[in-house]
């Protein structure tokens, strides 16, 4: 990539009101990748770069660099320089659907029961996840979402009612978290983890498992507008789910 390039991604980190000099870093580093200008495995801005650039401490810099490889955008190489991560073949495993839409188009009913819906106060793990303090205000939802009356998926979510302020007052028996979120608060980013469990009871019965059935566990955070969305944890009947997906490398 020529110096020219370089610097005009730079001048595209404007001051953003209060965003953190270290998230300001981020976007201009995702806005390099987005417009092409960083392509992959090309090398983005090292740490002493950036400090030179935008007059910004070590550590904030640090900072913005090791956030990007933690999301798995950048590949940071010790003593040779950090590069954009080809993340083709990860992912693409999981789009981001409505169920309701997805079954329809399956010709599949879609139904669900709202289990919870509050505010409720983040313990340290949710903390950490959304980037918050301690006892930050979350709005928690608990839905059992059913395919033609049999019980397939509970979603277990949180949301930064700062970023998803009308959240709480939606009717989840009517509206989606999907639908409303991706009105509201448009993806910018999204995390994924998969693990399977063996289900406590309660999963167990609200999922009307087999005595010895696994339940598969896909953990989800999202951003929008700079900040932490959403995370949620998809608690999926283990003989009634697949992953499917379909990529060019």
């Amino acid at each position: 990539m020529s110096e020219e390039m370089d610097r005009a991604v730079s001048r595209q980190a404007v001051t953003r009101g209060n965003v953190p000099l270290y998230r300001q870093i981020k976007e201009m580093i995702l806005d390099g990748i987005a417009s092409g200008t960083y392509g992959v495995g090309e090398r983005v801005p090292s740490e002493p770069e950036l400090v030179a650039r935008f007059r910004v401490s070590r550590m904030t810099a640090n900072r913005a660099l090791r956030e990007l490889a933690d999301a798995g955008v950048v590949e940071r190489v010790p003593g040779v320089g950090t590069f954009v991560a080809d993340r083709r073949a990860h992912g693409e495993l999981l789009a981001i659907r409505d169920i309701a839409e997805e079954l329809a188009e399956q010709g599949h009913v879609h139904g669900r029961r709202v289990l919870a819906h509050r505010r409720v106060a983040a313990n340290r793990d949710l903390a950490e996840r959304f980037g918050l303090a301690e006892g930050a205000t979350l709005i928690h939802a608990r839905v059992l979402h059913c395919r033609d009356g049999v019980p397939v998926l509970i979603e277990d979510r949180h949301v930064n009612e700062r970023v998803a302020p009308g959240y709480l007052h939606i009717d989840l028996s009517r509206e989606t978290s999907y639908a409303y979120l991706t009105r509201v608060a448009p993806l910018e980013e999204v995390e994924h983890r998969i693990h399977a469990m063996a289900p406590p009871p309660d999963i167990r019965e609200l999922l009307a498992l087999a005595p010895h059935e696994p339940c598969l566990v896909v953990s989800r955070r999202t951003w929008s507008k700079g900040e932490v969305a959403s995370v949620a944890e998809l608690l999926h009947a283990g003989s009634r789910y697949e992953i499917r997906g379909r990529f060019r490398p």
